[in-house]
């Protein structure tokens, strides 16, 4: 009887512990059944998935200048930068879109200052053709420090900041490249320069007894920053090869709609002046982002404000 109490309660015991289990495998396999029948296998993707690297060609070239792709470490520094480039989904397409705007623009200023039209990639690569700011306060489509925007006749000031407006901004940084070309003579060295800035690439190359951008070691950023600039040319010519498949239509409009009023005293509240001109104070700030504040202090000078039609 002492024998047979014992072996119930272990059978008690066994049944207690595997009861769960039990349920636990059973519910897999009714999970397991809804899936093989709300998913069949041929619609689910399985892994590993495809993933390959983008194949670099025999011939690249930026604002007319060759890039030295037989050197080890050009090519594996340009095989970086298109891999980054060519798999940022998001960035990528937003920036293909964003092109339909603000590319015509930016082609003709560059043509206007005799800029290789390659320059707009640069663009690009600065902002996202967005208005940003960085942590060292570079802002704008440009990213234009303070000093080097009022130096090119730009006005920044707590009401105004016109490195915000696509076509001031873009005719400064035309100058600006124009006034590095003279300096350094090659357009890479220009792309060097412009990222690092003027002194510290000089100081850079005097320092490495160099003066060419592909023998000279600079912080990671600047060695990268020609590259990026190649990868996003090389995307943007050539999305299908990268799987972007974008069309014209799909890319946004240019903010051409507009027409233009002289400002010549100040305005106390841009509100009042969106809606007197028939407008509203979003559609205002989305042609004149370089207006910052919610007024707008004219002194000794004139503005042209855009109006949507």
């Amino acid at each position: 009887m002492t024998n047979f109490l014992k072996r119930k309660s272990q059978i008690r015991k066994v049944l207690l512990i595997s009861l769960p289990v039990l349920i636990i495998i059973v519910g897999m396999m009714s999970f397991s059944d809804k899936i093989e029948t709300e998913f069949p296998n041929n619609i689910i993707d399985p892994l590993p998935q495809l993933v390959k690297t983008p194949q670099l060609k025999n011939y690249y070239s930026f604002a007319g200048e060759r890039i030295p792709i037989e050197s080890f470490d050009v090519f594996e520094r340009l095989d970086r930068e298109l891999i980054n480039n060519s798999y940022s989904h998001s960035l990528t397409i937003q920036s293909i879109k964003l092109s339909g705007r603000y590319f015509p623009l930016i082609s003709k200023i560059l043509l206007d200052y005799s800029i290789p039209d390659d320059f707009k990639y640069m663009a690009v690569a600065e902002s996202g053709l967005r208005n940003v700011v960085s942590s060292a306060n570079a802002t704008g489509y440009w990213q234009l420090m303070k000093p080097t925007a009022l130096e090119l006749g730009l006005i920044i000031n707590e009401e105004v900041d016109e490195r915000y407006d696509i076509e001031k901004s873009t005719i400064a940084a035309a100058k600006y490249l124009q006034k590095l070309k003279k300096r350094f003579g090659s357009w890479i060295n220009v792309i060097a320069a412009y990222n690092i800035g003027m002194t510290k690439y000089k100081n850079n190359m005097d320092s490495q007894m160099e003066g060419e951008f592909y023998d000279m070691n600079l912080n990671s950023e600047t060695m990268r920053y020609l590259f990026r600039l190649v990868a996003i040319k090389e995307v943007f010519e050539n999305p299908q090869d990268f799987g972007y498949h974008i069309s014209e239509t799909e890319k946004y409009r240019e903010l051409n709609d507009y027409y233009n009023i002289v400002v010549d005293s100040t305005v106390n509240n841009l509100g009042q002046f969106a809606h007197e001109n028939n407008s509203t104070f979003r559609m205002l700030k989305m042609y004149n982002p370089w207006l910052i504040s919610d007024k707008l202090t004219v002194i000794d000078t004139s503005f042209l404000i855009k109006i949507r039609k």
